[in-house]
């Protein structure tokens, strides 16, 4: 067990929200053993960027973890070269030609049919009736599982992410991420027979194609689920609601004076949807003073990187004019989120331009007040809103 400071925290308020603890440990205790969590947290942004590259000491190989008893040991769990011969197995379905070329215009035919039957009801909640839709969507054509319905691909997704983040030791949470993996198995063993006869991009058909094992493309479609759905659902409906709830700083981008693209890359800074990510310390390792033993357990808190004092100016607030170069939302080391362009794509290029275009004079309903929630995932409960049918 690692020598840092221990720093207890009352889960439910971290839930809630986790950053005046994250704020405090960045000031008194910038690394530090939560015994709640059981896991030694990093609080700074630059430790985490560059302690996240020191793959021999921090390891994403977890056979005991979490993620891996749960999903399956995916390529994000994995280092050195077995990462990166899966990334390179992927990398036909996510890169950036096959998003421009492929995907897009997929992605904005679906939003266009989710807002079709939406517009004439003058009323949603935009987390479910939009944002959720549109995410299940795209991501049941970019992992080849078109058999997926979307609500069960948002609850496949949901079910996965709550068991990751059991750190609790809930049984019934384990269950039902279980019970969401069955699924998955199951809508796989129907799209791999057709996927054989007619090769695509898609992620599932693209791992059949480079001989993956059914293993390692289970584990890498079941990852894909996880953060493909969760992140672009809470990105998606949390940006909408900060642009609501910032009005002046929709009009900028209204008129055209700012991009899409920066409204969403400055609420993945500002609300991680990706809070946290987890390591296994390899062997002993000392820094900044605190020693690291084989076996602990580290959480890199990319949420509170990102609202980092040193490196952010005003980190709490959201504002547009920001520059989020420095922002580690998608990861900062070898395990940098490869659905990113498929993301960034999906979000800035179509589903929030579409929603603010088509849903007129949107806002949020009366008396809502939605307020995001998660530490180690975060995004919105839901969004009340109003526009003119």
């Amino acid at each position: 067990m690692s020598n840092a400071p221990t720093v207890h925290i009352d889960v439910a308020e971290f839930t809630r929200d986790p950053y005046p603890a994250l704020k405090a440990m960045r000031a008194r205790t910038p690394i530090a053993f939560v015994p709640e969590l059981g896991a030694t947290l990093f609080a700074k942004r630059d430790a985490i960027f560059v302690n996240e590259k020191i793959i021999d000491v921090f390891s994403s190989h977890q056979p005991g973890g979490l993620m891996s008893a749960l999903m399956g040991e995916n390529m994000m769990r994995k280092d050195g070269d077995a990462h990166m011969a899966e990334r390179k197995a992927i990398f036909p379905t996510v890169s950036p030609r096959t998003v421009r070329d492929v995907w897009l215009d997929q992605f904005a035919t679906a939003a266009d049919r989710v807002l079709d039957g939406l517009v004439a009801k003058g009323q949603g909640d935009l987390v479910y009736d939009y944002a959720m839709l549109v995410s299940a969507e795209a991501l049941k054509v970019i992992t080849g599982l078109i058999n997926m319905d979307a609500p069960e691909m948002d609850r496949v997704s949901q079910g996965m992410m709550d068991g990751i983040a059991n750190y609790t030791g809930d049984p019934a949470v384990a269950a039902r991420c279980n019970n969401c993996t069955a699924s998955i198995d199951a809508h796989i063993d129907v799209m791999m027979p057709i996927l054989a006869a007619e090769p695509n991009l898609s992620l599932l058909s693209v791992q059949m194609q480079a001989g993956l094992s059914d293993a390692q493309l289970r584990a890498n479609v079941k990852l894909a689920i996880s953060g493909g759905q969760n992140e672009p659902r809470d990105a998606i409906a949390g940006t909408i609601w900060a642009l609501l709830k910032h009005p002046d700083q929709l009009a900028q981008v209204m008129a055209g004076e700012i991009e899409w693209l920066q409204a969403f890359e400055e609420y993945a800074r500002w609300t991680s949807p990706i809070g946290m990510s987890p390591r296994r310390v390899a062997r002993e390792f000392t820094v900044d003073g605190v020693t690291l033993q084989p076996e602990d357990r580290v959480f890199f808190m990319f949420g509170s990187a990102n609202r980092d004092e040193d490196v952010f100016e005003k980190p709490d607030e959201f504002y547009l004019s920001r520059d989020v170069s420095r922002s580690i939302a998608f990861g900062a080391g070898p395990h940098f989120c490869a659905g990113a362009w498929a993301s960034r794509a999906l979000i800035s290029q179509v589903a929030l331009p579409k929603a603010f275009a088509r849903l007129k004079n949107l806002r949020l309903a009366d008396g809502a007040d939605p307020q995001p929630v998660g530490w180690a995932f975060r995004g919105l409960p839901s969004l009340p809103c109003v526009w003119d049918a």
